[in-house]
């Protein structure tokens, strides 16, 4: 008897357990259906007919193989509607800007004019100039964006086009992480003649599949100088909200630098748009997938994660990296130096500066990312003044984005710095 009843109370349990999982697994269908209805009614995913066409609109772009910088630039300038672009200062991490002098009546270098940006930024085996930029999709800037003062030639692809070369290569980075890239090949085709290489990964239900006209998918983008660094993996990451795959994704590359055999990680991405509580919430969810991303992917390396977080510093997404336990610090704060503040008030005031029919909309959303401990911060390209921008804001026919680039030179820490920074850092 007593045999019986411990057989039908364990055959009972399993019952229960049975119907426990199916509950379960009910429920969490049932939050992944109405996660997956969320992000649908938010844009995320669009239910109308995909639109797809190849990346084929820039076939008849042709340029000479040995084509120099200098000659590139010049071609840039000779293009339609040729407007100069506005120049930047460099800002030191010592808080200096590069046309200023120091104490000793030194002049510090300059980036204003085109001629000395190059000359003067010599790269070498133990320093990273990183170019982050949003360029804007072609065919989100032209027909979903509503920009409400931008002239209409600015939206010309053929013009805005040779502006973003311009913008890239006059400041001679050694890596470029870029962010709504709907022109890859046209990219590629130019770049390549410069000496880098790079990878596209789009969106998997980008916006611009429902744009009649479209040149394919909007995308992040990474390219790389191929006479300082070998590609030894590559890495792409379709992000998660609360296991539920998003339309927001990120890239990896894990580069050797040739002389020296050092690896960095660099990262890129674009997390959700639009604002709201909900929104902030979604957005944190989908740094921290990135973030676990990061961890497996970069392990111990030296590490550099940028892109259009579509955040301000105020939300959790911020605090989650810098939270994360990688040792990850904002590359514009830590140069504004005064680490008595906190780091999100020491961001720059805008990274994008644009006027739509709802309203002129300023603020920060993007950022470079980096390893405290393995990299330093000599200085960022500054943000250019309200004046430069002008009235009509972002894009114009002066700049072909309503974001602006970001540009950190880094330098790479060597073993004895390392161990010496590790010291200081155990003795304090």
């Amino acid at each position: 008897m007593k045999k019986m009843l411990a057989e039908d109370a364990e055959f009972a349990m399993r019952c229960e357990k049975r119907e426990l999982l199916v509950m379960e697994n009910r429920a969490i269908k049932n939050v992944q259906e109405r996660i997956k209805s969320m992000l649908l009614r938010m844009g995320s995913f669009n239910s109308a007919s995909k639109i797809i066409n190849d990346d084929c609109q820039d076939n008849d772009v042709n340029l000479p193989k040995n084509i120099s910088r200098s000659e590139l630039l010049q071609y840039c300038h000779e293009r339609p509607y040729g407007q100069l672009m506005f120049k930047r200062a460099f800002k030191k991490s010592n808080g200096k800007r590069a046309d200023e002098s120091d104490n000793m009546g030194i002049k510090l270098r300059k980036l204003h004019a085109v001629t000395e940006v190059c000359s003067d930024y010599t790269t070498s085996p133990h320093s990273l100039r990183l170019f982050q930029w949003n360029i804007l999709s072609q065919a989100l800037g032209k027909e979903n964006d509503n920009f409400a003062r931008c002239p209409e030639e600015a939206l010309d692809w053929n013009h805005r086009k040779y502006l973003i070369v311009e913008e890239i290569i006059e400041y001679c980075p050694d890596v470029i992480c870029l962010q709504e890239v709907d022109h890859f090949h046209f990219l590629k085709h130019v770049l390549e003649t410069q000496g880098y290489t790079g990878m596209f990964f789009p969106k998997p239900d980008s916006p611009c599949f429902y744009i009649d006209g479209n040149n394919g998918p909007d995308g992040c983008a990474i390219f790389f100088r191929t006479d300082k660094f070998e590609l030894l993996r590559a890495e792409t990451r379709i992000l998660e909200i609360w296991r539920i795959q998003s339309n927001q994704v990120a890239l990896l590359m894990i580069l050797k630098v040739k002389q020296t055999g050092q690896e960095i990680c660099v990262v890129t991405t674009h997390l959700k748009a639009r604002r709201s509580a909900l929104l902030a919430t979604l957005r944190n969810e989908q740094g921290k997938d990135l973030l676990e991303f990061v961890r497996q992917n970069c392990g111990d390396r030296p590490t550099i994660l940028s892109g259009d977080f579509n955040a301000e510093p105020a939300e959790p997404i911020y605090g989650t990296v810098l939270g994360s336990g990688q040792h990850l610090a904002s590359a514009y704060a830590e140069c504004a130096g005064n680490g008595w503040i906190p780091s999100d008030k020491r961001e720059p005031p805008y990274t994008t500066w644009k006027i739509r029919d709802e309203g002129e909309v300023c603020h920060t959303i993007d950022y470079i990312f980096y390893s405290k401990n393995k990299l330093d911060v000599d200085g960022v390209l500054e943000l250019p003044t309200e004046k430069d921008i002008g009235p009509d804001r972002v894009p114009s026919l002066r700049y072909p984005s309503d974001h602006f680039s970001l540009i950190c030179d880094f330098r790479i820490r060597t073993h004895s710095s390392q161990a010496d920074s590790d010291t200081n850092v155990n003795t304090s």
